[in-house]
């Protein structure tokens, strides 16, 4: 049988792994930072309709411009944000990808700062781009000198911050986000894959946008949303960042479906957004009876807690499987990570791990 080290693949390719958490359908899914609750039915209801319009004309190509899309996008993030600043895809990491299409690419870097999210070092490999990892300062957080000193150290292409950062669900400051664009002249990112789920009245990188037009804020309707299915991934940064994205993307790469499901979500963005108190209601719950285990859990701004104090992760990981409970092992020693789920879901999980206490 022919392997993949039969074929003629890339030198850089050989050895690597793809990214993957373990798809296993237990009774309490709580692995992979998805927005447990179900979809308010009327929402559900009005996303149908557009669909079955979409439908109707899913003979022709999809707007190439997902011009309303864009509108929608912008008019939700609000800032003074039009579709010119707006970019979206099938989710973030195609996002991520395509900003490394046009801006990394091979003889090229992106740095980061791990622990952070696995994706971001294999979209960088996928693409050709060299990753380069930075070290964090203590309690997973970078400050505005740790990030200056890293970009001077390595002249980087492209910076990548994750805000709040996974796995960790560390915030990131406006200050150590300004002193790393004013350290380089070429692209940073923030992915701020989970900023909803942040205190209200947390500012975000969006407010940086003005008069940088190398700054790139990624966003997903994936986690807020509830839209993991839908994979809508978007972008807000200066017009001429969008016209670098065109160069690179796919042509038609967001179906009619995608775009008139994700406008009839956003039309409803207070009743999807609803749902996002409950679950930082049920990720506290989990910091504050983990803490009471004996556990030692991460300050978190996300939807998920990354806890320490774990003896054996991959042992108390297998136990909660056998009952039927996933969380994530991610091979940080003596963490794991778990996301926060409904009540009944967050209930199974710490009752479980009181059991093991």
């Amino acid at each position: 049988m022919t392997s993949l080290d039969d074929l003629p693949i890339r030198d850089d390719l050989r050895g690597m792994s793809p990214y993957g958490a373990p798809q296993k359908h237990v009774r309490v899914e709580l692995n992979v930072n998805e927005n447990t609750h179900p979809i308010p039915e009327p929402v559900a209801q009005d996303i149908i309709e557009s669909l079955a319009r979409a439908i109707l004309t899913i003979n022709r190509y999809p707007d190439r411009e997902f011009s309303q899309l864009r509108d929608s996008l912008a008019g939700y993030l609000g800032h003074g944000l039009t579709r010119d600043n707006i970019w979206a895809a099938n989710g973030s990491n195609e996002i991520l990808q395509q900003i490394m299409q046009a801006f990394g690419g091979p003889g090229r870097s992106i740095l980061g700062f791990p622990p952070t999210y696995s994706m971001h070092s294999i979209i960088a490999s996928g693409t050709g781009t060299r990753w380069v990892a930075a070290e964090r300062d203590a309690e997973f957080e970078i400050s505005p000198r740790t990030a200056v000193a890293a970009i001077r150290e390595h002249q980087p292409d492209i910076v990548i911050f994750c805000s709040p950062n996974n796995p960790t669900g560390t915030p990131l400051s406006l200050e150590t986000i300004e002193a790393a664009y004013d350290a380089t002249d070429k692209i940073v990112i923030v992915d701020e894959a989970y900023a909803e789920f942040a205190p209200a009245g947390s500012p975000s990188a969006l407010t940086l946008l003005p008069g940088r037009p190398r700054l790139i804020v990624s966003r997903t309707m994936s986690k807020a949303f509830a839209f993991a299915g839908a994979r809508l991934g978007y972008l807000a940064a200066d017009p001429s960042v969008t016209d670098a994205l065109r160069l690179v993307r796919l042509p038609y790469h967001l179906s009619s479906l995608t775009q008139a499901a994700a406008v009839a979500a956003l039309d409803h963005s207070a009743e999807m957004l609803a749902m996002v108190d409950d679950i930082a209601k049920q990720r506290d719950r989990i910091v504050e009876r983990l803490t009471e285990l004996g556990y030692h859990p991460w300050p978190t701004w996300s939807n998920f807690v990354l806890f320490g104090g774990v003896e054996n992760p991959s042992e108390v990981f297998e136990t909660l499987l056998e009952k039927g409970i996933i969380i994530r092992d991610l091979g940080i020693p003596g963490h794991l990570r778990v996301s926060a789920g409904t009540r009944a879901e967050t209930t199974a999980f710490l009752d479980a791990m009181a059991a093991l206490a």
